[in-house]
């Protein structure tokens, strides 16, 4: 496998994943950051991605355990998903789109 299986968090499964929306280093995971990533992969992945593999994502960029992640950031965590989709649906109802 490539890089992202390993990164602290991430196995072989998730690098699949990732991969599949062209997710393939940690600096693509980096810039694209890991709400937008797990969105992405909410819509196009062929397996749909659980909160824990939300936290891995941000746990590899901060090389921490997913556990921790969700412990300590998972408000913070849940605002930002909800403030991006809220985006989407404001700019989906004026007929525009977020490039993910």
């Amino acid at each position: 496998m490539g890089e992202l299986s390993k990164l602290r968090g991430l196995g072989e499964k998730s690098e699949e994943c990732l991969n599949e929306i062209g997710i393939r280093t940690k600096d693509d995971l980096k810039k694209t950051g890991a709400v937008k990533v797990f969105i992405k992969l909410q819509k196009e992945c062929s397996h749909q991605p659980s909160l824990n593999f939300f936290y891995a994502m941000v746990g590899a960029l901060e090389n921490e355990h997913w556990a921790n992640i969700a412990k300590s950031e998972k408000g913070r965590l849940f605002i930002e998903l909800d403030g991006y989709q809220e985006l989407e649906r404001i700019l989906a109802a004026e007929g525009r789109k977020i490039e993910v």
